[in-house]
């Protein structure tokens, strides 16, 4: 099954919220599907509020991406995600996961236990679980799964409307074919792809700039990256389409009207 691309943008208010209205307005005008906010404590507001209001201004699906499940108690982000899929009539996608890389500092530094991978992989299936209670027969909220390991990619073959492959700095096009052929071997779902790089600038809160090399990625065709110019960027992501499966793409803010021909072009095909 090949399914149509669409497109979302991570955009944490990091301007004066005006500044932030409008960079939502041309995302939704630009014709991607889905306005995104990252869950780290601290660094800007919360995502769920932020969220609602980006869904008043703006007809955009939005989304958590992606919620770290040791940072609540497994009914809090379910409550959340089922409230913002009813007051946006449907246009809510809870993204959920784990935890960013160095999430056990994050833990300790916020005073909160650190628990281990698996204990943190149970709460996310805790979550979806009280989420489907909250949601009933009437309702269904997609949850967007980051996975990388056998056990989070099983848990997503259970659970997830939609799976992303954490990747690491090393991996290669081939690493990632092979996990998402995997997986679609025993379910297929649709395939999102965390694009952090484009050309040589890194989405900061998609990954850490000063660990994440352009032109490594470049070297070890790395699918975390993207030429700069929409109509390669077109090309290849087609490209990733019809060799690994990939129909969801998301960007960082940054790029966001850089890369809008391109999404002009291919949304919706």
């Amino acid at each position: 099954m090949t399914r149509p691309f669409r497109f979302g943008v991570v955009a944490p208010v990091l301007t004066d919220l005006s500044t932030w209205r409008d960079q939502a307005r041309r995302i939704a005008d630009a014709g991607y599907s889905t306005l995104l906010m990252p869950d780290v404590p601290q660094w800007q507001p919360s995502p769920v509020p932020t969220l609602a209001m980006a869904a008043v201004e703006t007809d955009l699906r939005v989304g958590t991406w992606v919620y770290a499940s040791p940072l609540r108690p497994a009914w809090m982000p379910a409550w959340e995600a089922h409230s913002m899929s009813v007051l946006t009539e449907g246009r809510f996608e809870m993204g959920i996961g784990t935890g960013r890389p160095g999430i056990e500092d994050e833990l300790r530094e916020l005073g909160m236990p650190v628990t281990s991978p698996r204990d943190r992989l149970a709460q996310v299936r805790e979550t979806v679980e009280r989420l489907r209670d909250l949601d009933g027969a009437d309702l269904h909220t997609p949850v967007v799964m980051a996975v990388r390991g056998p056990r989070a990619r099983a848990l997503a073959g259970d659970v997830a409307d939609t799976v992303t492959f954490a990747m690491l700095p090393g991996d290669t096009r081939a690493d990632i074919e092979r996990l998402a052929r995997d997986f679609r071997a025993v379910r297929d779902v649709e395939l999102a792809l965390h694009v952090p790089v484009v050309g040589d600038d890194v989405a900061p809160f998609m990954a850490s700039p000063r660990d994440t090399h352009p032109a490594e990625l470049r070297e070890a065709d790395s699918l975390a990256i993207l030429p700069d110019d929409p109509a390669a960027a077109a090309e290849e992501i087609q490209r990733r389409r019809e060799e690994i499966g990939y129909s969801y793409v998301v960007l960082g803010a940054g790029c966001a009207e850089r890369l809008a021909p391109m999404v002009a072009a291919l949304a919706g095909t």
